[in-house]
């Protein structure tokens, strides 16, 4: 049976309906909120795979191009591999649901949202968060409480909630809120340099907005759910105390007293072999590992609250040794390196063509970005060995991340008319190498000579609770401090505010104050990193790498545009081929030429302005003689545009022949004298000739030949027998 339930969310209906679509599935909803439509499915294995000790959570969002509209690009016409928006979705689906599930759940669970609809107004991202909690809740898999989610926008100085696609676009800030009835379990944000201060009340605003759609579900599970099946145990309480009271912990707090993480780790996996061998009889290498990680767990909690201090003797606020370095690579047109204790990333940036940015197919509003980050995560940087193979979710996740907090500051296309392609490449991990790549990519934008507009920086915070209430927000967390944590809050912006933000949590939410003591603690830092970043380059080079390519503008009309381009793209493509240079054409006329050599550029200019420019009366032209005449001469004075010069307009003398003057293929210059009401060009090589004359001091030059020779003399006339006549002969 169909059952729909609607709301009225920031003045547009929020409607869930159930009973429709998907009823094999374990929970199925459709969540509508304008004209866009998502369907969403949870789908549970019956049984928990052997060895698994973790909750296998699958979140796949697919879009359907057929929900906007459109027909998908390539050769086969088809959808194809999820792209980088669909990615981001899935994952910002995942992060809220995640900690909702009861600890010993190990089933495996997937999510499939797929888009039927897509207004490009209402962004269908937040439908998906919606959609999966209320399929989860109306299912028998077993979750805690729904979740609520919303756009907040920045717009006119107020805080709006669920902008339009264009006016979050268009705003200062677009803030993605999940929450439960209790507390915030997700965040995530692009801004314009925003205060710490509005991003926390937009964040308060999203909450409550988040309030309704919560309430929504819950009358959606208690008209429709089904009964849910007994959450496990967790395995942990039953076997913990045997396996620890064998575990001899000062040899724990011994491990925990070493800074160097390699060390660290190492002597932890020794621990654990070692006790896995010794009670092998009885448990399993999995259960001694879990056991000693909830000992390193509480333990690593109880110094850092206890004393102040973290395992490598810093306090909540203080960060690890910093250093920076520019111009590493001779070749590239820029690069940079950023190090933070042992988290090392360097990145790369390659400017292009504006012809060479990327081009989208996807359901937004955007058809095209010509700024890229791309990040590169490889098992080397953690000391591992692992099969390489194709970009990771969480590559092209961090990757985003980091696109999105240098966005506010990447100049114009109108001021720097260049592609831009960055690419970190992390070569050691401890901590954050998101907000490392993002200092790298200021480094390294300042050094390929980018005029940005001021440089961006990166950090990430921490938490860590107890049970009996303390907390402690810690600032510039390593490896151990996120595994063992309960928040990874990463916090990126310039000394004016925020331009990128993301928090997820192991709690079951995190309350404002939280928030707030991590923003003004990220402020601190993010400033000093600042600071030691702009003691190795303060501002972009005023040049640009000369390997770089040189963009240079001008403007035609634009009804010349098909002549530029030709039949077939016939004749730009051979002014291209003929100049080695890149030649963009905007509707309009602005044309962009780039090449790293300034000759080759200027020539395709010359080119340009030879097919685009209007002949004018008055105007002196270099051109070729193409035919001749009986009456006179035709020269190309513009590629394919002819005029005539009369015989009578070759030379300032009087000529016998047009052949004793010029040939074909001759280089001559020639004055417009006239073009007649039927576009005819008349031309005159005499007329340069006086302008030449009446200019004292300046002999004239055509091209291959020296200075303009004075007319010949005229030879004298030859006497001819008197007509009808012969000459006489004497016998």
């Amino acid at each position: 049976m169909v059952r729909s339930f609607s709301r009225e969310i920031a003045g547009r209906t929020l409607t869930i309906e159930t009973g429709k679509l998907a009823e094999q599935a374990n929970g199925a909803v459709t969540v509508r909120y304008g004209d866009t439509v998502v369907l969403v499915t949870a789908c549970a294995a019956k049984d928990v795979r052997e060895g698994t000790d973790f909750l296998p959570l699958t979140v796949d969002y697919e879009e359907r191009l057929y929900a906007a509209g459109k027909i998908p690009g390539g050769f086969i016409r088809r959808e194809g591999r999820p792209t980088d928006e669909a990615i981001m979705v899935s994952r910002m689906t995942d992060r809220p649901l995640r900690p909702l599930f009861p600890k010993g759940y190990h089933n495996e669970v997937q999510v499939v949202i797929t888009v039927l609809s897509a207004d490009q107004e209402n962004d269908p991202d937040t439908l998906a968060i919606i959609g999966a909690s209320s399929a989860l809740i109306i299912s028998d898999i077993p979750f805690a409480e729904p979740v609520g989610a919303v756009h907040i926008g920045y717009l006119n100085d107020k805080l709006v909630v669920n902008p339009t696609l264009a006016e979050a676009a268009a705003g200062a800030l677009d803030l993605v809120v999940a929450s439960t009835g209790k507390s915030v379990v997700m965040v995530e944000a692009g801004a314009r340099e925003v205060p710490e201060s509005l991003l926390l009340e937009a964040i308060r605003v999203g909450y409550e907005a988040n309030q309704a759609i919560v309430t929504l579900q819950e009358q959606l599970r208690a008209e429709v759910g089904k009964p849910k099946q007994a959450a496990p145990e967790s395995k942990l309480a039953s076997i913990e105390t045997e396996i620890a009271a064998a575990i001899d912990t000062s040899r724990i707090d011994s491990l925990l007293t070493i800074k160097d993480k390699s060390s660290r780790n190492a002597g932890i996996d020794l621990l654990k072999k070692e006790m896995g061998e010794k009670l092998s009889d009885k448990f399993t290498q999995a259960d001694v590992n879990t056991v000693i990680d909830s000992i390193l767990k509480h333990k690593v909690r109880a110094i850092i609250l206890d004393t102040g201090r973290r395992l490598d003797g810093r306090s909540h606020t203080d960060i690890r040794p910093l250093k920076c370095e520019v111009s590493l690579l001779p070749r590239t047109h820029g690069s940079g390196m950023f190090v933070r204790g042992q988290t090392q990333v360097m990145t790369i940036t390659t400017l292009g063509s504006m012809a060479q940015e990327q081009k989208l197919d996807g359901l937004g509003i955007e058809e095209s970005k010509r700024f890229m980050h791309h990040y590169n995560f490889p098992p080397f940087s953690t000391g591992e060995v692992k099969r390489m193979s194709g970009r990771s979710r969480r590559e092209i996740g961090h990757g985003a991340l980091v696109e999105r907090a240098l966005l506010p500051v990447i100049p114009g296309e109108d001021i720097f008319p260049y592609t831009i392609r960055l690419v970190s490449e992390v070569a050691s991990s401890s901590g954050s190498t998101s907000m490392a790549s993002t200092c790298a990519s200021s480094l390294a934008l300042m050094d390929a000579g980018v005029p940005i507009k001021t440089p961006v920086a990166g950090i990430a915070m921490g938490l860590v609770t107890s049970e009996d209430g303390r907390y402690g927000v810690l600032t510039d967390i390593e490896g151990i401090e996120d595994a063992l944590g309960d928040m990874d809050c990463k916090v990126a912006g310039t000394a004016n505010g925020i331009t990128a933000l993301q928090m997820d949590t192991k709690l079951k939410g995190i309350d404002l104050k939280v928030f707030e003591q991590a923003f003004q603690q990220a402020r601190q830092a993010r400033l000093y990193i600042l600071d030691v970043m702009q003691q190795t380059i303060s501002s972009s080079r005023e040049q640009l790498s000369r390997f770089a390519p040189r963009m240079y503008r001008i403007s035609i009309d634009p009804s010349k545009i098909g002549t530029l381009i030709g039949p077939g793209g016939k004749t730009i493509r051979s002014i291209t081929e003929e100049t080695k240079t890149t030649i963009d054409v905007q509707n309009d006329g602005t044309v962009t030429v780039g090449s790293p050599d300034e000759e080759a550029a200027n020539k395709a200019i010359r080119m340009i302005e030879a097919l685009t420019k209007e002949i004018e009366v008055g105007t002196v032209y270099t051109g070729k003689v193409t035919r001749i005449l009986n009456f006179g001469a035709m020269v190309e004075i513009l590629p394919g545009k002819e005029g005539l010069v009369h015989v009578s307009e070759l030379a300032d003398y009087r000529v016998r022949s047009v052949e004793d003057v010029v040939k074909v293929g001759d280089e001559i210059m020639v004055k417009v004298i006239e073009i007649d009401r039927l576009g005819r060009v008349n031309l005159s090589r005499r007329a340069v000739f006086t302008d030449v004359a009446q200019t004292p001091g300046a002999p004239a030059k055509e091209p291959g030949q020296g200075n303009i020779l004075p007319r010949p003399p005229i030879p004298a006339r030859q006497h001819r027998p008197p007509m009808g006549g012969r000459g006489r002969h004497n016998s």
